[in-house]
């Protein structure tokens, strides 16, 4: 298993701003009622992430029914409708307000939608001062047909990430994304399936207990991304209680909105059975760029690595000689671990600590390994 640890952004290293403390918060609870009323109650500046999965207005007009007849259970619940634009984007600017409010000056506010609201909902964010970071496709890999095909298969939804402001620091875990997708940088368009088979909650009667459940992968990617141990997490319309399920497993601390009692029952039933990984599972790899700069000379004074060390590239087509100053000469030529092994090569650039290689006890190393065993000495 890859384990991985989070890193704050270079900047997030200053000091933060003194924030509410989390004794103040109702953490891992549901609370009950409208959300705009229950978020009014939250101390400003107390968390550190807000996920929302608000009503997406989908505007549809009359039963939707397969080819062979069969009615699709699509989304029909009060919950989801409005009179007007003006009241969705009243009640978007309440919800948004209380959510600023609420985050921490580095904290981070993830909204989802359909084309059907998130143009207005990214509106409104700009308006209220949040500074949008990304927006993210997650394209479903098994969506719902288009039946009347009349337009085009809507196979995906919009996330959008945003900081408090265009100079505001944020969390992000470049490093655990990159590991997460195999070593290659995590792009924006996320390719999911749907929530469904085992993983989607039903009700006594055998119906879905939400229509609009969202996928634990998408959530686990969302905070594995943006939070660490330990942080809070809002979620201003809970459901069936997602957000809070992978809050748990993951270590963070969350605190849901909910005001339809048998979605605050599923929820409290799911959560309960959940079990947080432990400790070892839940560290996670540190972003190269946030690990301490090691120069190559810091090894040799050290003596990790001793003046007139023999060193030499893994297929042996040159060798040089390590000097007290750190830098290396092979014949005439002189540099340093990275531009020597760039002249050698006529290359445009060379990693020299997995270019040089030695020899320790019989085995052949690259320098690397050296600059590992340092940096373990120097944290210990």
């Amino acid at each position: 298993m890859v384990v991985l640890e989070t890193t704050k952004q270079r900047s997030a290293k200053k000091a933060k701003p003194v924030t509410a403390a989390k004794e103040t918060l109702p953490l891992g609870q549901i609370l009950d009622g409208d959300c705009v009323e229950r978020l009014r109650e939250l101390p400003d500046a107390s968390v550190d992430l807000v996920f929302a999965d608000p009503p997406y207005n989908l505007q549809l007009g009359g039963d939707l029914n397969r080819p062979d007849g069969s009615h699709v259970d699509a989304v029909t619940d009060h919950w989801d409708q409005f009179d007007s634009f003006k009241l969705y984007d009243d009640f978007t600017k309440a919800w948004l307000t209380e959510c600023k409010r609420i985050l921490k000056p580095d904290g981070a506010m993830w909204v989802i939608g359909s084309y059907h609201n998130i143009y207005r909902v990214g509106t409104i964010l700009q308006d209220l001062g949040f500074w949008i970071l990304n927006d993210i496709v997650w394209r479903k890999t098994n969506p719902m047909p288009n039946f009347r095909g009349t337009r085009f298969t809507n196979a995906h939804e919009t996330l959008l990430w945003c900081s408090q402001g265009e100079k505001a620091k944020y969390q992000f875990n470049y490093r655990a994304m990159k590991t997460l997708n195999d070593e290659l940088q995590m792009r924006s368009d996320w390719v999911l399936p749907i929530c469904s088979g085992g993983e989607r909650l039903k009700d006594r009667h055998g119906h879905k207990a939400h229509p609009t459940q969202k996928p634990e992968a998408l959530l686990y990617r969302v905070l594995l991304a943006t939070t660490e141990r330990g942080d809070v997490v809002v979620d201003p319309f809970f459901g069936t209680g997602t957000t809070g399920a992978v809050a748990k497993r993951l270590g963070r601390e969350w605190i849901g909105c909910e005001r339809e009692e048998a979605y605050r029952e599923t929820a409290t039933a799911r959560i309960a059975k959940e079990l947080p990984l432990d400790e070892s599972a839940l560290t996670t790899v540190k972003a190269g760029r946030a690990a301490p700069k090691v120069a190559f000379g810091a090894l040799v004074e050290s003596g990790m690595l001793k003046p007139g060390t023999k060193v030499f590239d893994k297929k042996r087509r040159w060798e040089a000689t390590v000097r007290a100053d750190g830098s290396l000469v092979h014949a005439k030529q002189v540099g340093s671990i990275h531009g020597l092994g760039k002249e050698l090569q006529n290359a445009p650039s060379c990693n020299g600590w997995t270019f040089w290689h030695y020899e320790d006890e019989g085995l052949i190393k690259p320098i690397d390994a050296v600059r590992q065993l340092y940096l373990l000495s120097i944290e210990d």
